[in-house]
């Protein structure tokens, strides 16, 4: 597809359904976890502790995990390199996309109810440089509704962590969690529950 076709349709989900549930407040051990799966990730690609950008939806449980990540992230030794935010619904998602992407991270870490990540990733695989396997995020994301709503295309490889600190990987045939968790390797069509 080239720049030109790429522009000419919109990857604005156009019937997503109702906003969905605010997300749940983050667990010490998913915050945990995340660091660790991250700092492993950049560690094992010899990035160092890496530089990263942080996005997170507007609720208060979200804006909380970015801070909490913001903060650990900075004590492992890790740069965030920007911290943008999105509404839960938009006209556009250029904007918080082209604010994730424009220092060229090693990684982006996302909070936020699915259908916000669903049209902020949409529209970061259509506009931007970003990639889903250099994508990592808390719980709130939801790996089973979010490969529904955002498309399997666009989030195969993004990872992240379970509320219980258990790692998982979304592919194109569903979610598996993450060997070295706390449950065994699990595939799924439903998800890594």
């Amino acid at each position: 597809m080239t720049g030109r076709d790429r522009r000419a349709t919109s990857p604005r989900l156009r019937s997503p359904g109702p906003p969905g549930d605010v997300p749940a407040p983050h667990t010490e051990k998913e915050l945990d976890a995340l660091v660790g799966l991250l700092g492993r990730t950049l560690t094992e690609a010899r990035e160092g502790t890496g530089a990263v950008a942080v996005g997170h939806g507007r609720d208060a449980s979200s804006r909380a995990a970015a801070e909490a990540f913001v903060t650990a992230w900075q004590a492992y030794g890790g740069d965030v390199l920007s911290r943008t935010d999105w509404p839960e619904d938009a006209a556009s998602w250029l904007r918080p996309a082209s604010r994730l992407t424009a220092q060229s991270p090693d990684a982006w870490v996302l909070a936020g109810a699915p259908l916000g990540v669903a049209q902020l990733v949409r529209r970061l695989a259509h506009s931007t440089a970003w990639g889903p396997a250099r994508t990592f995020g808390f719980a709130s994301l939801d790996p089973p509704r979010l490969l529904e709503l955002a498309g399997a295309d666009v989030v195969d490889g993004l990872r992240g962590v379970h509320s219980d600190g258990t790692a998982w990987v979304v592919r194109h045939d569903g979610c598996m969690r993450l060997p070295g968790t706390p449950s065994p390797a699990v595939r799924s069509q439903a998800g890594c529950g």
